[in-house]
């Protein structure tokens, strides 16, 4: 998690973060989409279920860094007034204490004075789906490396 200096409440994420995230997700999605495929075609040629299944691993794969990567997108567009903006609308006009952002899962909060913290940017369907995919990801490949193991 990204911790916060405890003067400076209203720091958001680092940028530099942000845009090596982007830059990561960028290149790795589209990568690991072409070998999921890939692999997908060469378990259909073969008639294997285990190159099957890695090749589902991998394309959910796929899908885990193509969703976080498009949480860290919102963060890419979001800056100083639109952070204020936002948080003030969730909280409330002159309610707001400071930020709340958060890597893993991404987050970014808005502390109001009364001790709460609620989320301005990061869509709610975001870290549940990522947590999912990821889950699906790692059961797959587990599965592919016990069946590989097996034959």
């Amino acid at each position: 998690m990204y911790m916060l200096a405890g003067d400076q409440p209203y720091e958001g994420h680092d940028p530099a973060i942000v845009l090596l995230l982007l830059l990561a997700g960028a290149i790795a999605t589209p990568w690991l989409f072409i070998c999921g495929v890939r692999l997908a075609l060469r378990a259909r040629a073969v008639r294997s279920t285990t190159a099957a299944i890695r090749a589902v691993a991998t394309l959910a794969g796929g899908a885990t860094v193509c969703m976080y990567t498009w949480g860290v997108l919102h963060l890419l567009f979001f800056d100083d007034a639109d952070q204020a903006a936002a948080c003030n609308a969730v909280v409330g006009k002159g309610r707001l204490t400071g930020y709340a952002p958060s890597f893993a899962p991404l987050h970014f909060g808005c502390r109001s004075n009364d001790g709460r913290t609620v989320e301005a940017v990061i869509p709610s369907y975001l870290n549940p789906s990522v947590i999912m995919l990821a889950s699906c990801a790692v059961a797959l490949t587990v599965i592919a490396v016990i069946r590989a193991k097996e034959d």
